[in-house]
């Protein structure tokens, strides 16, 4: 047979390319703006720094360039970490703000949520300019993600606990729409069709909101699950730590409903927390109470356990650079770590 003509290469390139799109847009993760990769061979080692402010940092998210941004939500900062230099760096925010969540967008704007204050923070690392736009509840809000098939314009959804609301921030008008729910929403993710999926711990129940209709629909997790925080894999799968009984959830968003569960390593007591997806499929998911960070293959349906240096570390959340890395805070040890 002969080879293929130019013609043939150029077009077989361009429909790889067609298909690669979509899933490049989807790459998995937490909606965080950032296209998670992925490590060919994870080797396991881990580096942990300590950061300047440990009064309760949490929620890391990674920034275009690479770099870290952390929410010291009792030091009331926002900190920034350059893996190259291995240097920090703080801004102060408004006195009760207490930041739960942060992301980075495209343009390197630093968006956070104060807990304490009712409010959607956007920094400006740059000049250090931060503006607010407040709820109209005055809620609490708690975790924050970013439609990013919106590229620069994505709106930005986040749960508010307490409140027990759904909010929306139009990022071009500053304008927030909230929606009420029940359960103490928490975790928060958006699939493939762009609807918005929530845990609501309280209520061992999954929300899916309907951005066009403001229709909020369950999907039962079972008594005790207290589902917790939720990833999308690049397949578009969901996936959801259920806190309460030492299960990972596998969802099918589509079809509504629990494709499969699996029990965590450490059993059903260990508190699985955070999870994270990588550009590879595999799921990511620290066990809080053994100090422990599981990795599983839905490949071969099996978890590689990696146990952290420090004790009582206290992973609250926990992401995939665009180089495979796994970052997380440890709220209690007051290190930031990461595993490659």
């Amino acid at each position: 047979m002969p080879p293929p003509s130019r013609l043939s290469n150029a077009f077989l390139t361009l429909r790889f390319l067609f298909l690669l799109v979509p899933l490049t847009a989807w790459a998995g993760g937490s909606n965080y703006g950032i296209v998670p990769g992925a490590l060919g061979q994870i080797a396991g080692s881990v580096s942990e720094w300590p950061v300047p402010t440990p009064e309760f940092a949490r929620d890391p998210a990674p920034a275009p360039d690479g770099s870290i941004y952390i929410a010291v939500m009792r030091g009331n900062r926002i900190a920034h970490f350059n893996p190259k230099t291995q240097a920090f760096r703080e801004w102060s925010l408004p006195s009760g703000t207490h930041p739960h969540g942060v992301l980075v967008d495209g343009d390197g704007f630093v968006w956070y949520t104060g807990n304490g204050n009712g409010a959607i923070g956007r920094l400006d690392p740059k000049t250090g300019q931060i503006a607010e736009y407040r709820t109209p509840s005055d809620g609490d809000p708690h975790t924050l993600v970013l439609d990013e098939k919106e590229g620069r314009k994505g709106t930005i959804w986040f749960t508010m606990q307490s409140a027990q609301r759904i909010g929306r921030l139009d990022r071009t008008s500053g304008k927030i729409t909230e929606y009420a729910t029940s359960g103490n929403p928490y975790g928060i993710a958006i699939d493939r069709q762009g609807y918005v999926w929530f845990c609501r711990m309280a209520g061992d129940k999954l929300g899916r909101l309907d951005p066009k209709t403001g229709e909020i629909t369950d999907l039962d997790t079972g008594a005790g699950s207290r589902p917790r925080r939720m990833a999308l894999g690049p397949d578009g799968t969901l996936w959801v730590t259920a806190y309460g009984d030492g299960r990972l959830l596998k969802v099918d968003p589509q079809a509504r409903r629990i494709a499969k569960a699996y029990a965590m390593p450490a059993g059903k007591r260990a508190g699985p927390y955070a999870v994270t997806v990588d550009a590879a499929g595999r799921v990511w998911a620290n066990e809080i109470d053994t100090d422990t960070v599981a990795v599983f293959d839905p490949a071969n349906e099996k978890f590689r356990v990696i146990a952290l240096p420090s004790r009582n570390v206290g992973i609250r959340k926990a992401i995939i650079d665009a180089e495979g890395h796994y970052w997380y805070m440890g709220s209690h040890s007051g290190q930031l770590g990461r595993i490659q």
